[in-house]
């Protein structure tokens, strides 16, 4: 509704789990407003990948007592890193010509052509970013996860009530730590915290006992990611 009341008009996309398109459409009955832009809804399947220029996102299954996916949201590796002594070197003058080389495209100057990799060092890796909320810990959403920077995993409950967090499908802080080490994860934010967990320092305690780079975010905690 605020989008409609801004007049947007470029066409909006989303993707969910199974079943999400209905959602949307019941969603839609019950509010009487006419968006001022197109929607389209996706239902994503166990394993389906959206393939865009920048980025990828996959999906994975959930263990959790209802259909929930698991998600990785991963920018696509981007050119190396620019050398303008090189491309002097090679003649190449400063300009548009410097911009196509830098986004991997060849270019011809007096008749010879000079590529990209004679300019710039070897491509970047992108960010990685995992989501698994609402499950248990499970070696798929692990293989999803390898090398993240950041894993988002379900983690709000205590050792001392695992039983709890087996029988509702959640994870423990421990157990989330866990999937994030077997992963190579460079950090974990612990996230579906359970009313009952009070005391966030023993969730992050038991969690650091086995990934120290661990957090229990606060409403509106921003994280700041280097790309590298």
């Amino acid at each position: 509704m605020t989008m409609t009341s801004l007049m947007r008009e470029k066409p909006m996309h989303i993707y969910g789990p199974p079943g999400f398109s209905l959602f949307y459409k019941t969603l839609r009955k019950a509010l009487p407003v006419a968006p001022s832009f197109s929607i389209e809804i996706t239902d994503l399947k166990p394993g389906d990948t959206v393939d865009r220029t920048e980025y990828m996102v996959k999906t994975t299954l959930a263990k959790h007592d209802i259909p929930c996916l698991a998600y990785s949201m991963e920018e696509k590796p981007r050119p190396g890193r620019f050398y303008p002594t090189k491309a002097k070197k090679l003649g190449v003058p400063e300009g548009p010509l410097w911009r196509q080389l830098q986004y991997g495209e060849a270019v011809k100057v007096d008749g010879r052509t000079v590529k990209p990799g004679e300019v710039t060092g070897p491509p970047r890796p992108g960010l990685k970013v995992v989501y698994a909320i609402d499950t248990r810990p499970v070696d798929r959403i692990r293989r999803l996860a390898k090398n993240a920077d950041v894993l988002l995993h379900d983690g709000g409950f205590e050792e001392s009530r695992r039983e709890k967090a087996d029988e509702y499908f959640h994870s423990t802080a421990k157990e989330a730590a866990d999937v994030a080490k077997r992963a190579g994860a460079k950090k974990l934010v612990l996230i579906h915290i359970s009313a009952v967990s009070r005391d966030d320092s023993i969730l992050l305690k038991e969690a650091r006992s086995v990934f120290k780079d661990t957090i229990v975010p606060k409403d509106l905690t921003t994280l700041f990611l280097n790309r590298p």
